[in-house]
C-alpha cells in the first residue's frame, strides 16, 4: 500500500479546501466537514506508516475543524461529535478526547438518532463514565445501526472481555469484507478507536489485520 500517495492525496485536498473556506455559513460549514474528514484520511495514512507525531497532528486538525463545523451544522449532525471525539482518540490526546466528549454530551445527542446514541455513548465511554454508557448502549440495538458495532460498545461498557473480544473482531470482518473506505483509505479506525477504549480497561483484543497499524 502506497502510504504516501494516500496522504499527500488528504494534505493536499485539507490545504486547497482551508484556502477556499467560503463566506456563507450553510457552504462554509460543508466545507469544514470536508476538510475535517481530509485530515482525518492524512491521519490514518500516516498512523499507518508509523509516524504517530505526523498522524496526531493531522487528527488534531481534524477534530478542530469538525467543532467548527458544528456551530452552523442542520438539526442532527451528529457523526461530527463522533468525528472530533474518534480523533482525538487516533491521535492518542487523552485530554483533548475527555473535552471533546463533554462538549458532545452538553449537544444532548442522545436525544436524536441511532448514530446520536452512537456518540452519547462514545463520549460517556471515553469520560469512564461505563455505568452509564451501557445504559445508553441498549439504545442502539436495531436495523439502523451495525450489530457488531452495537455489541462491541455494549460488551466494553460492561467490561465482558470475552464478549468484547468476539464484538470487535466481528467490526473488523466488517471492514476487511467491504470494498469501500471512507475518503478511500483502507483502514479500519472504529477498530482503533475501540481497542483504544478497551486498552485503558485492560482488556484490549489485540486484533492484527493489514487495515491496522503495525501490519
Amino acid at each position: 500500500m502506497d502510504w504516501d500517495e494516500h496522504a499527500e492525496r488528504e494534505e493536499g485536498r485539507y490545504a486547497d479546501g482551508l484556502s477556499r473556506l467560503p463566506q456563507d455559513l450553510d457552504a462554509r460549514q460543508k466545507q469544514l466537514v470536508r476538510i475535517a474528514m481530509a485530515a482525518g484520511g492524512a491521519g490514518l495514512a500516516r498512523l499507518m506508516q508509523g509516524r504517530k507525531a505526523e498522524s496526531a497532528g493531522w487528527f488534531a486538525r481534524s477534530a478542530e475543524r469538525y467543532r467548527e463545523s458544528w456551530e452552523s451544522a442542520p438539526p442532527g449532525s451528529w457523526g461530527r461529535l463522533i468525528g472530533a471525539i474518534k480523533s482525538r482518540i487516533l491521535a492518542g490526546d487523552w485530554g483533548g478526547a475527555t473535552e471533546d466528549a463533554r462538549w458532545a454530551l452538553e449537544q444532548d445527542p442522545a436525544a436524536g438518532s441511532p448514530i446520536g446514541v452512537y456518540a452519547a455513548a462514545l463520549a460517556l465511554l471515553t469520560l469512564a463514565e461505563d455505568e452509564q454508557a451501557a445504559g445508553m448502549a441498549a439504545g442502539l440495538s436495531g436495523d439502523e445501526f451495525p450489530e457488531a458495532v452495537a455489541d462491541a460498545v455494549t460488551t466494553l461498557a460492561a467490561h465482558d472481555r470475552e464478549g468484547y473480544a468476539a464484538a470487535v473482531r466481528r467490526v473488523l470482518e466488517s471492514f476487511e469484507t467491504r470494498d469501500e473506505y471512507l475518503e478511500d483509505i483502507p483502514v479500519a479506525d472504529t477498530v482503533i478507536v475501540l481497542e483504544a477504549l478497551a486498552a485503558r480497561r485492560g482488556f484490549a483484543a489485540g486484533l492484527e489485520s493489514p487495515l491496522l497499524p503495525g501490519a
